[in-house]
């Protein structure tokens, strides 16, 4: 018996660090979110999943977090939150060079269908070519349905022939075969490219299932 009180014991004082951290306010929460430990932000950040006012303190946290523990559940909670103010603060680093928070940025985004929607068109038409092969990349995985819309936009006039191949890849996935001819017409704005003649028949074939 005395060794199940103890027992008990141990799991009363091992949950009262998690337990006593409910109900903290914001303000308590930013302060942690830039505490020393990576425990204190890892908690921090994963607390501030329910403020949304929280979210340009933890975006602008993400370039300089190294640990990666704390920059997924930064990710995690701005997930949750999913809002329209999360994309907009998101989305400039689509620019970093960092590929590993690029990376994690596409795929924040892509489970963000709904908010994501009013900034789609200016991304795929961003200066720069990388920021649209980016936006490319969400469209691949983006439960909304214009992606094909917005995939043969990019295929129809995008000028650079790395965004337009990334663009037949996401469509061979998403699209039908009202693409097929869209796809077709890029062989012929890109004649002297035979990568795009090879990525356009690997994308009519899936499409057609063959």
């Amino acid at each position: 018996m005395a060794l199940v009180n103890k027992r008990r014991n141990k799991t009363a004082r091992e949950a009262a660090p998690e337990s006593a951290s409910v109900g903290r306010s914001l303000n308590d929460l930013l302060a942690d979110l830039g505490a020393a430990d990576a425990v204190s932000r890892r908690q921090a950040a994963r607390e501030l999943a329910t403020h949304p006012k929280a979210a340009p303190a933890m975006c602008g946290l993400l370039e300089d977090e190294r640990d990666g523990s704390v920059r997924s559940v930064i990710f995690t909670s701005l997930i949750r939150l999913k809002t329209r103010t999360v994309v907009e603060l998101l989305a400039p680093h689509l620019r970093s060079e960092d590929a590993a928070l690029r990376n994690a940025v596409v795929e924040a985004l892509q489970e963000m269908p709904e908010a994501i929607e009013p900034f789609m068109e200016s991304l795929l038409n961003d200066q720069d070519s990388d920021v649209r092969i980016s936006a490319v990349t969400i469209l691949g995985a983006l439960p909304h349905p214009r992606a094909p819309e917005w995939l043969s936009g990019v295929i129809r006039s995008d000028p650079h022939i790395n965004v337009c191949a990334a663009a037949v890849d996401c469509l061979a996935e998403v699209g039908d075969e009202a693409a097929i001819p869209l796809l077709q017409a890029l062989t012929q704005r890109f004649p002297d490219e035979p990568f795009i003649d090879f990525a356009v028949s690997a994308a009519i074939r899936r499409i057609e299932g063959q």
